[in-house]
């Protein structure tokens, strides 16, 4: 029988290539004459620019860049197609993982480093850039990853998210007056 191991990563804990590991031991063990064939998958988040690089036979590069809270990380992103197609995704560079579970702060975390990310694989001109977008710890809306690219924000983000907390409340006070006429029936 032909088995197909196509696991994602176990959130902060194991890859997804460290899952399809484990799991095919474990067939092994229970049904040696079974073939098995290992395709670590990611759904966009933590690990998708390893699994695609590796699916489509690239090579992975690793840069530093800004972390989540302002300091010094090791990002990745990888080519492919002989550099022609370049694979990034968030969570390398801004993700949950790069910041202990006691120190995130959602709104104190910026993208920055995911756009450091994209200039270091655009120095190499690919044609066309993937980018998955899960497993972020920010809430700036890619606000630094533009900045990175070199944009300039015309607004502060601390006038941003109060702008949002006031939209917020009165779209809550909105609802609560426009639910408050209907009854269950």
């Amino acid at each position: 029988m032909r088995i197909v191991v196509a696991p994602d990563s176990f959130k902060e804990c194991l890859s997804a290539k460290q899952v399809a590991a484990a799991i095919t031991r474990g067939w092994r063990k229970a049904a040696p004459e079974d073939e098995v064939v290992e395709i670590p998958l990611a759904d966009g988040g933590e690990g998708t620019t390893e699994a695609l690089t590796e699916a489509m036979g690239g090579r992975l590069h690793t840069v530093s860049v800004t972390g989540p809270l302002g300091e010094p990380i090791e990002a990745r992103f990888g080519l492919a197609n002989s550099n022609e197609t370049a694979i990034i995704e968030v969570a390398e560079a801004s993700g949950l993982h790069c910041i202990p579970a006691k120190a995130r702060d959602s709104l104190r975390a910026t993208s920055r480093g995911t756009g450091e990310v994209i200039l270091a694989a655009l120095e190499h001109r690919p044609k066309t850039l993937i980018m998955g977008l899960g497993g972020s710890a920010t809430t700036d809306g890619g606000a630094g990853i533009l900045q990175a690219l070199g944009a300039r924000l015309l607004i502060t983000l601390p006038d941003a998210y109060a702008r949002a907390e006031a939209n917020l409340e009165q779209s809550s006070e909105q609802l609560a007056r426009l639910t408050h006429g209907f009854s269950r029936q």
